[in-house]
């Protein structure tokens, strides 16, 4: 598990590099590209003056500066709802909403590097994982030690396979950074000895139930990534919109705003789908293990309410129109009441989840 630790470190500082040689890259060609961009601009502004059409009229760029609609239509900063002032002046400003592999023109070197690292920190983490199953004779679930490494390990994967379908190189710092963070939580505070699963676990919805937890968690997390990353691509945009610039170099890597939400979006109703089979789970092994399907217990309120809070994300956005920073936000919420569920709720909460090992 150190090694796997060690190996996630390291791929943290390769994509952190990536961020930062991207950002010293463009601040050097920044001067080259205000210059290319001004006589478009100045042009805008002077149709602005003397009262040209709304499709370069004052009203109608202040009125729809910056806000988007709900589908995306394109590539880049053009055809994902911006009116075409607007995208002319992202143009470049952002990465290729489609998140395909090679729509960019970048080799990304340090990018490359800890993906591959990634990978053999992922290799070698499972055979931590199975090396500890192994020496228990079960699945390796039953204590807060367990708990951080299995999920490190599915957040590292999930992300990984996501990279198969979509470019999410951009969340690479913050997946890396979590695992890492989850494998030291893991050493350093929850060091637990092998040991056997107290009767409550003893079932095979043990793996039903957690294995479908953690992969939606595992999800959350990427949908997590992309909703702060949403939030200030949002307020980047705008600053570039209203000619203030950004000194967010780095977010140039990241695509739109709307292009994270929509995937986002996505990502989260599939989590949903798998939380929702979790929470059905979970009673259906109640029943079993204590008699009852549902008892009030600590645990399972805050499961319930992570459902709940998912549930009003997808249904603000799908039907009320809650798009932008607000949808990001309700996100983000879902996400740190899985956070609380994981850690505070094992910890310091006692029930009959109480399956910390502290």
């Amino acid at each position: 598990m150190f090694l796997a630790a060690v190996t996630y470190m390291v791929a943290f500082i390769a994509f952190a590099w990536d961020v930062a040689a991207h950002s010293r890259t463009t601040q050097r060609l920044e001067s080259q590209h205000v210059q290319k961009k001004a006589p478009a601009r100045k042009a805008q502004l002077v149709g602005a003056g003397v009262g040209s059409t709304a499709k370069s009229g004052t009203r109608s760029a202040n009125k729809n500066e910056g806000r988007l609609v709900s589908n995306e239509q394109g590539t880049g900063a053009r055809g994902l709802g911006f009116n075409k002032s607007a995208a002319e002046m992202l143009e470049g400003e952002v990465a290729d909403s489609s998140m395909m592999w090679g729509s960019g023109t970048q080799k990304r070197t340090a990018a490359r590097i800890a993906v591959a690292v990634m990978i053999l920190g992922a290799v070698i983490h499972l055979a931590g994982v199975l090396s500890r199953a192994f020496a228990a004779g079960r699945v390796p679930w039953g204590n807060m030690y367990e708990f951080c490494t299995t999920g490190a390990l599915v957040v590292s994967v999930v992300f990984l396979i996501s990279l198969i379908f979509r470019d999410l190189r951009f969340v690479g710092v913050l997946v890396s950074g979590l695992a890492l963070t989850m494998m030291t939580a893991a050493t350093i505070g929850f060091p637990t000895p092998v040991g056997h699963l107290k009767p409550a676990l003893q079932s095979y919805w043990l793996v039903i139930h957690v294995s479908i937890a953690v992969l939606a968690s595992g999800i959350f997390t990427i949908t997590f990534a992309m909703a702060v990353l949403q939030l200030i691509q949002t307020r980047r945009e705008r600053d570039i919109i209203s000619g203030k610039g950004s000194k967010l170099n780095f977010m140039r890597l990241v695509p739109s705003s709307q292009a994270l939400e929509n995937f986002a979006f996505r990502l989260n109703a599939v989590g949903f789908v798998m939380w929702t089979f979790t929470l059905a789970a979970g009673a259906i092994w109640a029943e079993k293990a204590w008699g009852r399907y549902w008892g009030w217990d600590t645990k399972e309120v805050w499961t319930f309410v992570i459902w709940v809070v998912y549930a009003a994300y997808l249904h603000a956005r799908a039907t009320r129109g809650w798009a932008g920073p607000r949808s990001a936000w309700l996100s983000i919420a879902g996400y740190l009441c899985i956070v609380f569920n994981f850690t505070i709720v094992n910890v310091f909460f006692s029930g009959l989840h109480s399956y910390s090992g502290l």
